[in-house]
């Protein structure tokens, strides 16, 4: 696809490889993501959908198979290259927010805006922007333990869109929320995706969420389907 944010093709990936305890996590997956498009990711645990998304997102390498993002390819680049294109291209949401607890949830998006050479003023205006997007502004001077669970994986998704990637990856964002957290804000994170028209790929256990996205891939036997 010309326009795709992410393509991997061919991705093999097995652990313990030559041993007689090999396991062959991913077969020859293959997924293209387009710019703007919102694409689900369902499999049971232990299936290999976060070895996916780390191959996805340059932090884990296949054995072998193709990975580009926004059409470079990414395959045998040094770890440099990788860390700069991830840094540039790639965001990431987990389960668990991983927020750092000694600053407050602005200072959590202005940070990693900071580390990409965005000026200090420039990056709290765009924090704020993105905390006011997700409802969560007037707590940017709260650290995370003063947020609540649905408060901090809003401020997580902030943080995953601050330097602005044209790729989302995003781990069960939401698995640790009751329902209608959940649904807050799952439909929180959407409305960032869909404002910013960045390609998305959003693991989930939960087929209601992963109805009102655009496409839903199972990882079945190591390939996608």
């Amino acid at each position: 696809m010309s326009d795709a944010a992410l393509d991997l093709q061919a991705i093999e990936k097995a652990y313990n490889r030559g041993l007689p305890a090999e396991v062959n996590v991913l077969r020859g997956a293959n997924i293209s993501v387009a710019r703007g498009e919102v694409v689900a990711l369902v499999a049971p645990s232990g299936a290999g959908k976060s070895t996916l998304l780390h191959i996805a997102g340059l932090l884990d390498t296949p054995d072998s198979g193709t990975v580009q993002i926004g059409g470079a390819d990414m395959t045998g680049r040094s770890d440099r290259r990788r860390t700069a294109t991830r840094r540039r291209e790639v965001g990431f949401i987990y389960q668990f927010h991983h927020l750092l607890p000694e600053f407050s949830a602005l200072e959590n998006i202005v940070l990693p805006q900071l580390a990409n050479g965005v000026a200090r003023a420039a990056a709290i205006t765009r924090a704020e922007q993105l905390l006011d997007k997700v409802g969560v502004l007037e707590r940017a001077a709260h650290r995370p333990a003063a947020l609540s669970g649905g408060e901090q994986q809003r401020v997580a998704f902030c943080r995953a869109l601050a330097n602005a990637p044209g790729l989302l990856l995003a781990d069960e964002p939401t698995g640790n929320l009751d329902p209608g957290t959940s649904d807050l804000v799952f439909g929180a994170l959407m409305a960032l995706v869909r404002d910013t028209g960045m390609a998305a790929l959003i693991a989930t256990h939960n087929m209601e969420l992963a109805a009102r996205m655009d496409r839903i891939v199972r990882l079945d036997a190591g390939r996608l389907v």
